[in-house]
């Protein structure tokens, strides 16, 4: 049993025999390499190094230093301390999605006699664009399950498509 919330029972302890959900994609398992003390997963083709006296585990073949903590039944996300560059990531994000469809609207209202109807659309489709854009740099900083598995699965299925020509 826990005592003094130091040590854990045997069957939430990490180990390098036992086979675990990845804690990236979730689709897949991770289990030992041979021949080394890391882990990978069978999906997502991640790699990840242990210690196993603090019950981590942290991703090693990624820009991001994502890491988790085994509680036995699944993992739990270890909040890193990089505020300056979420904070960056967030504010880089926010003018790329305002700044430029306000340029095209303020462009469209300068017009003497403005057009209806086309600079409206274009307008939109420009916010539109940027939020695609900005989404998709978070979803890659930030390593969002169901963007990894989605990103794996197209992966999968292009190099399918390209095995049958």
């Amino acid at each position: 049993m826990d005592t003094g919330g130091k040590s854990l029972s045997s069957k939430h302890r990490l180990s390098y025999q036992d086979v675990y959900p990845c804690p990236i994609c979730r689709h897949g398992e991770i289990s030992c390499l041979v021949l080394t003390e890391a882990f990978a997963c069978n999906f997502c083709r991640h790699i990840f190094t242990a210690d196993l006296e603090e019950n981590t585990l942290r991703v090693e073949d990624s820009s991001q230093p994502l890491s988790w903590r085994w509680n036995g039944r699944h993992w739990q996300s270890i909040h890193r301390e990089d505020f300056d560059l979420t904070l960056v990531i967030w504010i880089v994000g926010l003018a790329l999605v305002i700044f430029p469809p306000t340029l095209v609207w303020f462009s469209y209202r300068s017009l003497p006699e403005p057009p209806l109807l086309f600079p409206l659309i274009w307008t939109v489709l420009t916010l539109v664009a940027h939020l695609g854009l900005v989404g998709w740099l978070l979803a890659e900083h930030y390593q969002f399950p169901p963007y990894i598995a989605g990103k794996i699965r197209l992966r999968t299925w292009m190099e399918h498509r390209e095995s049958k020509t």
